[in-house]
């Protein structure tokens, strides 16, 4: 009967509930806000649809109505959140085959690119431009992530108990929650991103002196609210003075893996570095750098080679 009384539920709803029932205290709010957002658009676009009548052609209808107005990618993440709720009513008996089988992902064309991460030189074109002065400021935001990799919100959450100068690393151990109206404390991204960055020496003096008269447990960087858009106008000013790509703060992190990969820094130890929770995201993510390497390294190995007798 349960069962029954499931089908002739409205698809919308039973994602609603589903959501509610196995995401709710089991995922960071930050996630847990974009599979309420999914909510709202699949009642938007799907407002009449029950689940019984849930079928391949009906939820190919779905996802390509999502893709008219969205990029590929983006229309492949709408799936992703759909599907776990779809196959468990397949589990459970309510649905009796897989919608989701065989379904093709469409998507508008994707806007231009921005560049993704700078280049050594780039990157000293930047620090340049920067005005390091005697307080805080976002130049000083901008240099560390440059120099860390950290996550926005990471680096917002940074207090002056979270510097070890004298083995000179950083303790990452939270985030802070700009979202918010108030802003506060809240868990890193995962386990794997509660880890200790190495600094450099220089970078360990400079915020010695910085935060020396701040509040310990106080976030260093964080006065008022803070919005993403503030860093990033900010380094779109210092990018167009240095006459290099307009990027963005989350850049500066793909940035600073870049350039450690360069350098023959192991895809483990970036992937330490950057709190990924495998080696697995950071090959992904820097494929096309990875590759360029390979190619590097078998000519090396080519020319070890050729020189054998």
């Amino acid at each position: 009967m349960k069962a029954k009384r499931r089908k002739e539920q409205m698809f919308h709803e039973y994602f609603k509930e589903w959501v509610n029932l196995y995401k709710v205290g089991a995922i960071r709010s930050i996630t847990l806000q974009k599979y309420y957002v999914v909510e709202q658009k699949l009642q938007e676009l799907a407002p009449n649809l029950k689940l019984k009548e849930l079928d391949r052609y009906s939820y190919q209808q779905l996802l390509n109505d999502y893709a008219l107005t969205h990029e590929k990618q983006t229309t492949m993440d709408f799936h992703h959140h759909l599907k776990g709720a779809i196959l468990d009513a397949v589990d459970e008996g309510v649905l009796t085959q897989n919608p989701t089988r065989k379904i093709i992902i469409k998507g508008k064309a994707p806007r231009p690119k921005k560049a993704k991460f700078l280049n050594q030189f780039e990157v000293q074109a930047l620090l340049k431009e920067l005005n390091l002065t005697e307080e805080i400021n976002w130049d000083w935001f901008i240099l560390l992530v440059v120099k860390t990799g950290l996550r926005f919100s990471e680096a917002l959450a940074l207090t002056p108990l979270d510097f070890d100068f004298s083995k000179q690393k950083i303790d990452i151990n939270k985030t802070w929650n700009y979202k918010k109206t108030t802003g506060s404390f809240q868990p890193t991204k995962n386990e794997s991103s509660n880890r200790k960055i190495q600094i450099d020496w220089q970078l360990a003096m400079q915020f010695s002196q910085l935060i020396k008269a701040k509040e310990p447990d106080k976030p260093i960087f964080v006065k008022s609210r803070v919005f993403n858009s503030t860093i990033n106008n900010r380094l779109g000013v210092l990018c167009t003075r240095a006459n290099i790509p307009i990027i963005t703060v989350h850049s500066l992190r793909h940035t600073h893996a870049s350039l450690l990969l360069f350098a023959g820094v192991s895809i483990a130890s970036v992937a330490n570095r950057l709190g990924h929770s495998s080696m697995t995201t950071t090959q992904e993510t820097y494929l096309h750098i990875i590759q360029e390497l390979e190619n590097q390294d078998n000519d090396k190995i080519i020319r070890h080679l050729s020189m054998l007798m």
